[in-house]
């Protein structure tokens, strides 16, 4: 271990801590606390400025922002290994609380956080809030949401994937900014994932809700690559590279994802694998399940990610989106979870979505609809089971939805057993419009599909006892900062009820 005075000798005048501070995965008793030190973020060799020698990083936790009131303290160990990331998980709180944090490293302190525990696992509390949000990609506009999120009355904030995205970033980025040049290449190894993620997280509004709630988080495909689905890439520049060379990739950006997000060692990746799905119940109000659909799919039907018509492989029962194994773990929760909400954290839209107005079907591999059995099979056990209020809060798309999920999409009078919320990118496509050419077909051959809209921004959740509303939250303009927050929409599923329904 790195000797203090070495140590602060080291630190003067350098902010270790650029990229902020975190919690996570938050449970009656505890969460997990995150920050990592990085006096040069984005040194090119992926070290941020750290040297290669670990440094003791000490925490509190308090029930007061000044810190009167320490419940906790404790340190750890911030490793070259993990680029220089701690993971503390605190536990034995009280449940239901509001809790603040800081971290010590080498002589400084950090900025101070906020998060909570949630309730016990047998209470009922009366009402629950979130936002949720996905896909930001730092090149196509400003992070002004969670500037907004950060205000919300919220109590947190569930992250769907594609925090980062692995392609390269040039000064034609529609930002309109200069970018340095080592963000111009696409990031396939580990130190330019790390940069990568250096940068996005450098961004203040997104270090401001970060620390103003806990986040649980999940990743999608631009965390490692383009439309990637188990052990196999079909897409992008580079395709079908040989295996031990994707496991390599993949394995580096599993552990660049790990080193930056507020994460629990369940959650530390083994090479090129990881454990991301998972139940957060908030008492007997409202479990939230995340599911992960990427590391154990089959490969895209008909060898594509994007609409065509007429692949019957998307049909073949023996194709997976989940693997057995996750399949089987979620459907035992919708048997053993007495929640009163079922929140399923979802990557990709788990609703039909036909891009052909007309009476013929065209549809998206990489989505559910690429895998139409294991949708069946999800929604029919949750309708014959008598799974109470399920809904699918989901990113990807870069639009705005709110659907209802039909238990068999191939039969017209299936009914409708669940609800979904598909939420508009946080900046992806730069500033994006109310309506598109792409919405109104949408909506005219998706008549399951209520409501659409192309703009950016996240939505925002408060469940109770009786209904769940959604407000799609949006903002006019990303590619400029400062940008205004609207609802732009409402709907709302009453308990029993299963569907959606404008306000």
């Amino acid at each position: 271990m790195w000797g203090a005075s070495g140590a602060q000798a080291f630190a003067e005048g350098r902010n270790l801590f650029t990229l902020g501070i975190a919690s996570g995965d938050p449970a009656p008793d505890g969460f997990v606390l995150w920050t990592r030190l990085a006096p040069d973020p984005f040194a090119p060799d992926g070290r941020a400025g750290m040297p290669d020698r670990p440094v003791k990083v000490e925490y509190e936790v308090a029930l007061d922002e000044g810190f009167r009131q320490v419940v906790r303290r404790g340190a750890a160990v911030a490793t070259p290994e993990f680029n220089h990331s701690v993971h503390p998980e605190i536990w034995g709180l009280l449940p239901g609380r509001e809790y603040f944090y800081r971290f010590r490293a080498c002589g400084q302190i950090s900025p101070v956080g906020r998060t909570r525990t949630m309730p016990p696992v047998t209470a009922d509390p009366a009402s629950l809030s979130f936002a949720f949000a996905s896909c930001q990609a730092w090149g196509d506009g400003y992070y002004t949401a969670y500037d907004h999120i950060a205000d919300e009355d919220i109590e947190l904030v569930v992250h769907l994937g594609d925090y980062i995205y692995e392609t390269e970033i040039t000064d034609s980025n529609l930002r309109g900014v200069t970018v340095p040049s080592q963000f111009g290449t696409e990031a396939k190894d580990l130190a330019r994932y790390r940069i990568q993620y250096s940068l996005y997280k450098a961004e203040a509004p997104l270090q401001k809700a970060h620390a103003r709630f806990p986040w649980i988080v999940t990743l999608d495909d631009h965390e490692v690559v383009n439309d990637w689905a188990g052990d196999t890439v079909i897409l992008g520049r580079d395709p079908n590279p040989p295996p031990e060379v994707f496991a390599a990739r993949k394995a580096a950006a599993f552990q660049a994802f790990y080193e930056n997000l507020p994460l629990r060692r369940a959650q530390m990746p083994d090479g090129p694998r990881m454990l991301l799905h998972r139940r957060l119940p908030y008492g007997r109000l409202a479990t939230i399940t995340m599911i992960d659909t990427r590391s154990y799919r089959d490969t895209q039907a008909c060898g594509a990610a994007g609409p065509i018509a007429d692949c019957d492989e998307r049909l073949d029962p023996a194709r997976t989106l989940l693997g057995a194994p996750q399949r089987e773990w979620l459907l035992e929760g919708f048997r053993s979870s007495g929640a009163r909400w079922h929140v399923l954290g979802n990557q990709a839209p788990m609703t039909e979505t036909d891009w052909d107005p007309g009476p013929a079907k065209k549809l998206a591999m990489d989505p559910w609809d690429g895998y139409a059995a294991d949708r069946a099979a999800v929604l029919g056990a949750a309708h014959d089971r008598g799974v109470r209020n399920l809904v699918a809060i989901t990113g990807d798309r870069h639009q705005n939805y709110a659907c209802d999920l039909k238990r068999d999409f191939n039969a017209d009078d299936s009914p409708t057993v669940a609800a979904e919320f598909v939420g508009t990118s946080l900046t992806r496509g730069g500033n994006g419009a109310d309506m598109t050419e792409e919405g109104r077909k949408f909506l005219a051959g998706n008549p399951h599909m209520k409501f659409f809209n192309g703009q950016r921004g996240y939505v925002r959740v408060d469940v109770d006892r009786e209904r769940w509303r959604s407000d799609f939250r949006v903002l006019p303009y990303v590619q400029q900062s400062g940008a205004p927050v609207s609802t732009r929409a409402s709907f709302v599923v009453e308990d029993g009820k299963p569907g959606v329904q404008a306000v």
